[in-house]
């Protein structure tokens, strides 16, 4: 072998720290907690999630990313991001990508058409390591395939946007 041991540890580490950022955005998603969201991104960070949305690929602040999640997230009765099967490539000593399956399931009880939609599909994640540890600085979700109530998270955001009127 020609990596030292201490390279060899300092991966076995980064691998970790990668992938448990990762499942801290999933479970600041479905935890509706923004502050460890933010701490898992980029500012700014490349969001392409137009396989499934339409939506534009483009950069976005960290504070605007977080609050358009907030808008549409918040709504739900429950969420969950499930991201699993993480494989990780390594670019240098500061950068990575991360690919992982997508299982993103979203309740919204008494919503017109259905309670649920579940999303499944994967995701290509960038990150780059800063001082602080590694964060996302772009984020592709490939979207394979929906079961459910594909306007539910219109309803979620109507009801978000109902709760804080109030």
């Amino acid at each position: 072998m020609s990596d030292s041991l201490e390279a060899r540890v300092r991966e076995l580490e980064d691998r970790s720290q990668i992938s448990e950022c990762v499942i801290r955005y999933a479970m600041a998603l479905d935890n509706c907690d923004w502050d460890l969201f933010k701490d898992t991104i980029a500012d700014p960070i490349y969001i392409d999630f137009s396989d499934w949305s339409g939506m534009e690929a483009r950069s976005w602040g960290r504070d605007e990313w977080a609050g358009f999640a907030r808008d549409v997230l918040t709504g739900f009765d429950q969420r969950q991001h499930l991201s699993p099967n993480h494989v990780i490539a390594f670019h240098g000593d500061d950068r990575a990508t991360c690919t992982s399956y997508m299982y993103a399931q979203h309740l919204l009880r008494g919503a017109p058409g259905g309670d649920f939609f579940l999303m499944r599909g994967s995701y290509t994640n960038e990150l780059q390591r800063k001082p602080g540890g590694w964060e996302i600085n772009s984020m592709t979700q490939h979207f394979s395939w929906g079961e459910g109530n594909e306007d539910i998270f219109e309803t979620s955001q109507e009801r978000f946007k109902e709760r804080s009127a109030a």
